[in-house]
């Protein structure tokens, strides 16, 4: 599940990495020491009583290791936005989500206790709104790739992973569903542009840049090579059949690298150029020795990019409905064999 949303671990994502080592290091830090942990409670008092500094570290810490630990991992799965909207703007939904949960939050909380008479004092400290809301671009963003099925008709798919754990995160404590719907909320309004919103709260270019020469060395991670291994899977056979897909891909890359050897070269104007990507099968063969010269050669005739069937259609329609351009759908489809899921994997990891 894990390997189908991108499995190079936090490269490209140093955002994301940061998040993960600052605040799950300040969490180990308070769990060891629990005379501070009053200083990062989330008190909705605080911010009525103008206790700026206490409210603010309320939203950035968990005091709970159940609770650091499930959003790690969603933050960890949600590393694949990062790489596909870029940092800047992954910052800039992080910040914005966080700004306007706040003050939903309140909102949220004023409505239950004029509604059933109960006081909300305190929340779930921690990040937990802002990862709620990228369950918003996930959802709408991430493509849905069947995986396997249980009981004959459920599907498990890429993203089955991510909602349990949501589903788990939602249920650690009594009142995580109004930080949960918070962040929802939050998402929704931020990604629809609500009243501008994109364009109030960001980060600005000069903040980004710091980061990116300050910040970014320290947390970014080197590109994985060739020879990284496949990610683990829980039982043998999950194993087995990560190395079965990926042999599968490397095969359909050589013959597809073939067909463009043999056939008359044609520029590409598509952003992604496959022969471009996997050096290492564009170059394989080139020591083989010089064919004899024929007397006659004929032009090979090119193949057609796809199939103009009705279910190629549907193919290229579904991959341009997910942001791809026309062009980059039809080399991706090409190159797998009109496989859906393998060409989604393709311009998503490209």
């Amino acid at each position: 599940m894990f390997t189908t949303t991108g499995s190079r671990g936090l490269y490209k994502a140093p955002l994301s990495k940061g998040l993960l080592l600052v605040l799950n290091g300040l969490t180990v830090l308070l769990t060891l020491l629990p005379q501070y942990q009053q200083l990062f409670t989330y008190s909705l008092q605080a911010g009525a009583q103008h206790q700026v500094w206490a409210w603010a570290c309320g939203r950035l810490v968990c005091l709970d290791l159940k609770d650091s630990f499930c959003s790690s991992l969603l933050i960890y799965n949600f590393r694949i936005l990062e790489r596909r909207f870029g940092t800047r703007k992954f910052a800039s939904y992080l910040l914005g989500s966080w700004c306007l949960s706040a003050l939903i939050d309140v909102l949220l909380a004023q409505t239950f206790q004029f509604l059933f008479d109960y006081e909300v004092e305190e929340l779930p400290a921690g990040l937990l709104a802002p990862v709620f809301s990228l369950f918003v671009p996930f959802y709408s963003s991430v493509p849905r790739m069947p995986v396997t099925q249980i009981l004959g008709h459920i599907d498990i798919t890429n993203k089955s992973l991510v909602y349990v754990v949501g589903l788990q995160l939602l249920t650690s404590s009594p009142f995580m569903w109004l930080v949960a719907l918070s962040g929802l909320i939050s998402g929704a309004l931020y990604r629809c542009n609500v009243l501008w919103l994109q364009k109030l709260l960001f980060v600005p270019v000069w903040l980004s840049r710091v980061g990116r020469f300050v910040l970014e060395p320290l947390f970014s991670s080197s590109q994985p090579t060739a020879e990284t291994p496949l990610g683990m899977g829980a039982t043998l056979d999950i194993q087995r059949q990560q190395r079965m897909d990926m042999l599968d891909q490397q095969l359909l890359l050589a013959q597809y690298n073939e067909a463009r050897r043999n056939s008359t070269p044609q520029p590409q104007a598509g952003l992604f150029q496959w022969t471009r990507l996997f050096s290492s099968l564009r170059h394989r063969g080139q020591n083989r020795p010089p064919a004899e010269p024929q007397a006659e050669t004929r032009p090979v005739p090119q193949a057609p990019l796809l199939d103009a069937s009705p279910a190629a259609e549907e193919q290229v329609a579904r991959l341009v409905e997910m942001g791809f351009s026309r062009t980059d759908a039809l080399e991706a489809l090409r190159a797998s064999n009109n496989d859906i899921n393998m060409a989604t994997n393709f311009l998503l990891q490209h």
